[in-house]
């Protein structure tokens, strides 16, 4: 069956000196719509990598990287821009959100480079934030943060979500409650990919890749994923 995300001999090769290094090496992926994804793997096996690739933030070196029907691989740059401001939303360790700012207004900085933004306040109450609307980051604690960061993300109503360790930076009370929020958007057919070190966290994926020395040591379907409250985080 013909996946949402396809990768076809997908190589990312960096150039150090005289030396060549194969980030990812010949990765062959498909990826349905709607699906929750864990991505495992040592440092250094190429997880970022992918998720540089699959967000338009760096180039392939060679090889097709399908998106529903277009192979960003071939995107130019105002092509990749267009398609990192309106298709996909980025999640990461640490928040990346601007101190001087309200939540509020935080969240609305998506309006600036996206036609296809939602209302905020939904967004805001979605994430269990909209009490706290008016508040500055420094306000708020690391779970309410990263909840501000998924906000933001998800305001742009983006058919990929990307997040990279979301929880790594979080108490195992307020990763839990971040992977709820996370996994809701996958139950509205946004495909989310998670990298992560956690291997607890492929408990509750719908799909377990794992990958090493860049190159996909195994891509799986998860028949039987547990609830998240199922896991002893």
């Amino acid at each position: 069956m013909k996946g949402f995300i396809e990768l076809k001999n997908v190589k990312k090769t960096y150039v150090v000196g005289e030396q060549k290094f194969n980030a990812l090496d010949g990765i062959d992926l498909n990826i349905n719509q709607g699906e929750f994804v864990v991505v495992l793997g040592p440092s250094g096996a190429g997880k970022s990598t992918l998720l540089n690739l699959l967000g338009g933030m760096d180039k392939a070196t060679s090889g097709s990287i399908i998106i529903g029907e277009d192979d960003i691989a071939k995107f130019n740059d105002k092509e990749l821009t267009r398609y990192r401001a309106n298709d996909v939303g980025f999640i990461f360790q640490f928040y990346n959100i601007m101190p001087t700012l309200t939540v509020d207004e935080n969240v609305n900085l998506i309006k600036d480079v996206t036609n296809t933004s939602k209302n905020s306040k939904d967004v805001l109450k979605s994430v269990g934030l909209i009490r706290h609307m008016n508040k500055f980051p420094q306000e708020l604690s690391g779970g309410e943060q990263q909840r501000v960061s998924i906000a933001r993300a998800i305001m742009k109503n983006p058919k990929v979500l990307l997040c990279d360790e979301p929880t790594g930076a979080l108490d195992s009370k307020t990763g839990v409650e971040v992977l709820k929020l996370l996994k809701e958007q996958s139950d509205q057919d946004t495909t989310v990919i998670i990298v992560t070190h956690n291997a607890l966290i492929a408990d509750i994926a719908d799909r377990i890749i794992r990958i090493k020395n860049g190159k996909v040591e195994s891509n799986e379907l998860n028949k039987h994923p547990k609830n998240i409250d199922e896991v002893k985080w």
